[in-house]
Parts: structure tokens; C-alpha cells; sequence
């Protein structure tokens, strides 16, 4: 549920784009996002660094298209995400020896340390070829191509990525089980 929840904004920004255009759609992508954080906020929840950075890109990028009537500051929103997406996991790896994808999933997965390594580079990857596919299709297609791509495309390739991600991970991996459901205290 929580997934669909990070998409809302995209679908809006897609539904919106159909009925009013670019400019309109962009205004609505802003403001759902600037909604969805608010309602995390009201209801006590946290909001992660990576959330608050995909509201600052939205309304700097739509914030341009909106200002100067250009959408091509609004199709270039995601090839920044995704590369931030891709340069954060690097230099955390790189820079500082700490694997967030191992932070993220290693209390629910244990795999050698070289496993989670690939792992890492293997969504590094996949950012970076979701940021060069963005600008191709942003530049060899028209604009209504592009949001149909920005809604099914990204939501598809990230779909199958992360199933062959999970097949990758049932190889080489094994779940944790929790504690509690074993002492009978979960669901």
C-alpha cells in the first residue's frame, strides 16, 4: 500500500495531463506532493530523507516548467531523481563503506557481503538506465508518449526489476524470520 502511496502524485500528474496538458498536470503533480507529505506529517509518520529530496526535485523542476513554459524542466525530473537515486547508493558504497540497500533490507535478508554488493551495483545500474531512458524517450517522442512512458514505462521496469531482484535474492539469500511470530507473539 505504502508503494502505491509514493506513486499518487504520478498518477495524478498523469490523469491531469490528459484532461488539461502539461502545465496543469505539473501544478497538480506539485501540489500532491506537497499533500502527500503533509499527510504523513499529520498523521505522525516519518517522512525519509529520499521523500523530502522527490518534493524538493518537483517543485524546483516544476516549479521551471511552470515558471518559464518550458515541460522540458518537468521531463528532466526524473533522469535527476533517478541519477541522485544512483549517485547516493554509490557514494554511501564508495565514499563511506556503508551499503543502504543491505541498511534497508538487511533485517528481513541475510547474503554475503559480496551478494549485497551486487546487489547494490545492480540498482545503481537500473538507475542510471532509467535516467538515460528518460532523456531518450523525452527527446525521440512526443510529449503525450513521454507521460504515458513516465507512468506505465518507469512503473513496469521498476516492477519487473524489483521480481528479478526478489528471484535474485531467493538464490542467494535467506529470509530472517521474525522472532515474535516464532514465539507465537505475531500474526
Amino acid at each position: 500500500m505504502k508503494f502505491l502511496f509514493e506513486f499518487f502524485p504520478i498518477v495524478l500528474f498523469f490523469a491531469a495531463y490528459q484532461v488539461w496538458g502539461i502545465e496543469t498536470a505539473t501544478a497538480v503533480a506539485i501540489v500532491a506532493s506537497i499533500a502527500q507529505i503533509l499527510w504523513l506529517k499529520l498523521r505522525k509518520e516519518a517522512v525519509s530523507g529520499m521523500q523530502w529530496f522527490s518534493l524538493g526535485i518537483i517543485v524546483v523542476f516544476g516549479g521551471l516548467t511552470l515558471w518559464l513554459h518550458d515541460p522540458w524542466f518537468i521531463k528532466l525530473k526524473p533522469t535527476v531523481l533517478n541519477l541522485a537515486f544512483a549517485l547516493v547508493l554509490l557514494i554511501a558504497q564508495i565514499g563511506f563503506r556503508k551499503n543502504l540497500i543491505r541498511s534497508i533490507m538487511g533485517a528481513q535478508v541475510r547474503m554475503a557481503d559480496t551478494r549485497w554488493n551486487q546487489l547494490l551495483w545492480a540498482w545503481s545500474g537500473f538507475f542510471v538506465a532509467m535516467a538515460a531512458l528518460n532523456l531518450w524517450v523525452a527527446n525521440q517522442f512526443s510529449e503525450a508518449i513521454w507521460v504515458q512512458f513516465k507512468l506505465f514505462g518507469f512503473l513496469g521496469l521498476f516492477f519487473v526489476f524489483a521480481m528479478a531482484q526478489g528471484f535474485w535474492i531467493s538464490r542467494h539469500g535467506e529470509m530472517i524470520e521474525d522472532s515474535n511470530k516464532e514465539l507465537g507473539h505475531g500474526p
